[in-house]
């Protein structure tokens, strides 16, 4: 194995099939916007190390999804809005089960 074949590599990657990437679908005729980039910023200050890519992606019709690669782990319609210690709690349970939340998990 190359240098460049080992850089980023970490236990989220080794994980077989596990999906970095998280998506918030927000409806933009609610104008979640701001909500949607409070719940970005939440999640990508906790996991910096262990996502690859976090979107955002406009959407309409009182949507409101975050997934974690093609798994939909909240939404809104069933769930409602969710806390950000949720949604960190359900992230990290994909992309890095060992990881503790510290003071959110108390």
């Amino acid at each position: 194995m190359t240098d460049a074949q080992r850089v980023g590599t970490g236990p989220a990657e080794d994980a077989p099939g596990a999906s970095r990437r998280v998506e918030i679908e927000y409806c933009t005729q609610c104008r979640w916007l701001p909500r949607a980039t409070w719940l970005a910023q939440e999640l990508l200050t906790t996991f910096e190390a262990e996502l690859t890519e976090l979107a955002l992606k406009p959407g309409t019709g009182g949507v409101f999804v975050v997934r974690v690669g093609d798994e939909v782990v909240w939404d809104r319609r069933e769930q409602g809005f969710p806390e950000p210690t949720a949604v960190k709690r359900a992230v990290r349970d994909r992309v890095a089960p060992g990881k503790t939340l510290g003071h959110s998990e108390r």
